[in-house]
């Protein structure tokens, strides 16, 4: 026994060094790799530790001749919180097969991979199933579990009625059924049974603040956080971003301000995340020498604080910075993705800058192996007809290699209108009410077209082959033409 506990404190030693190879090949030599206690610490290392090995507990795993519940929870665990969470699903079909029973806490690290994002949703009832077939539907893991999973996917009902059958809940029963409301987009139920909880966690917090910030409800999100400071509950990383975000919407610069502060001032400043998300705030709230102070301070930049410096320069025309700031971006061996792209074709169609908006997306594919999406096409096609290059835009979408959209169409439409082009915004309307043939508002546009150009006479028709066949005009679009 005494060299069992030397080996196992051997093992723990060495674990910080990820020594676990040199470790488990010191068990095999000296007899004990099969040895339940020193695999156990071994395997849980591996598997769990923060600087462990998931993929040789695994290979350890395998080699075991009868592995029971507590080695496959000890995997699942570990596969839990990876980026191969489908491999716990795996485990416990297995367990299954090989008729090892499993216990709460298997269960619990079931569950907790399922709802993972990503996984899918198809075998959730049946898990459950087996947790009330088993009796573990006692446990207040489990259901917490269930609870959550439940949450994750937007299935609110099914969480709540886990939490009414539990006899026993806690802060974390009462935070799962809140998320799954606010998944649903089902705020007003969620903001009841958070008004409901005896105690608030920062889980429950942050996703009502979080809620209300993507539901637009932003004056909401905003008050919830400052009572969420009043009462001492400290925020995370997501609480602020969505804080953030409300006040980006709100178009609040003091307010944006104030919460700069509070980050630095709580020692959240080394975030990442926030720091993105200020240069985008106070870019939004019309203040870019915010986003560059920002910006000027970080010391590591990840692509999407590349990405959102060069947005706040398209959005306010500095078109000279954003491409400086893409080609720095370069030096500093960051990749460009679409949405860099995107950015820089915008600040070209505003300026009006055809050729060097060609330029770029021509390099796009050629130079940095991203492929245009529908919205560069957009921004390409938006491009050229405000330049007057009806026909150019017209050739590009017809060669575009995905599906065109009415919104692309739409641009070119637009520019059909100003330029009081007819035969191409006939052309286009035939198109877009293939799309959408019951859009009023594209024969709107094509009334305008002829009026602009001179056309009465074929206004007039328009307008009365629209009331014939039934077609009403959309809210928001101009007039009608006279008769």
């Amino acid at each position: 026994m005494k060299a069992v506990a030397n080996l196992v404190s051997f093992a723990a030693n060495c674990a910080a060094k990820r020594d676990l190879k040199q470790i488990y090949g010191c068990a095999v030599r000296l007899g004990f790799d099969t040895h339940s206690i020193v695999i156990a610490k071994l395997m849980r290392f591996a598997a769990i530790a923060p600087n462990g090995d998931l993929f040789f507990a695994h290979k350890m795993f395998t080699q075991m001749p009868e592995p029971n519940t507590f080695f496959y929870n000890t995997l699942m665990r570990g596969y839990s919180k990876s980026q191969y969470p489908s491999q716990s699903i795996t485990l416990f079909n297995q367990m299954r097969l090989n008729s090892v029973y499993p216990d709460e806490f298997t269960f619990t690290f079931l569950l907790k991979s399922r709802s993972r994002r990503g996984m899918s949703a198809n075998d959730d009832d049946e898990v459950h199933g087996h947790v009330l077939k088993l009796g573990f539907n006692s446990h207040l893991f489990v259901n917490n579990a269930l609870i959550h999973l439940y949450a994750s996917r937007g299935r609110p009902g099914e969480a709540r009625k886990v939490f009414d059958e539990m006899t026993k809940r806690d802060v974390v029963s009462w935070s799962g059924l809140v998320v799954g409301h606010v998944k649903a987009a089902q705020l007003d139920a969620a903001r009841r049974s958070f008004n409901e909880m005896p105690e608030r966690d920062v889980v429950s917090w942050t996703a009502m603040i979080s809620g209300y910030s993507k539901a637009r409800r932003s004056a909401e999100a905003l008050e919830l956080f400052e009572e969420m400071k009043s009462v001492g509950v400290r925020p995370d990383e997501v609480t602020m971003v969505s804080v953030i975000s409300a006040c980006t919407h709100l178009g609040d610069l003091e307010y944006g301000l104030s919460i700069h502060n509070y980050i630095d001032e709580n020692g959240l400043g080394w975030m990442i995340s926030l720091r993105n998300a200020l240069i985008d705030m106070y870019a939004k709230c019309g203040c870019i020498e915010g986003s560059r102070r920002v910006f000027n301070q970080m010391g590591r930049k990840s692509l999407i604080t590349w990405n959102s410096m060069i947005s706040a320069c398209a959005s306010h025309g500095n078109v000279g910075e954003a491409v400086e700031l893409f080609h720095e971006m370069a030096k500093s061996l960051v990749w460009p993705d679409g949405v860099t792209f995107l950015a820089l074709l915008t600040a070209y169609t505003h300026k009006g800058l055809v050729d060097e908006g060609y330029k770029l997306f021509t390099s796009m594919k050629r130079d940095y192996g991203v492929e245009a999406g529908i919205e560069h096409y957009g921004c390409m096609v938006d491009m050229l007809g405000r330049a007057g290059r009806l026909e150019e835009a017209y050739d590009m979408i017809m060669n575009m290699p995905i599906p065109c959209n009415d919104v692309v169409w739409g641009a070119l439409l637009g520019a059909c209108r100003i330029y009081c082009n007819v035969d191409m915004g006939e052309r286009v309307v035939k198109r877009l009410l293939e799309l959408k043939p019951d859009e009023g508002g594209y024969y709107i546009l094509l009334c305008d077209i002829y009026v602009a150009a001179g056309l009465q006479i074929e206004a007039i028709k328009l307008r009365r082959t629209m009331e014939a066949m039934g077609i009403k005009k959309t809210p928001g679009c101009s007039n009608w033409v006279g008769t």
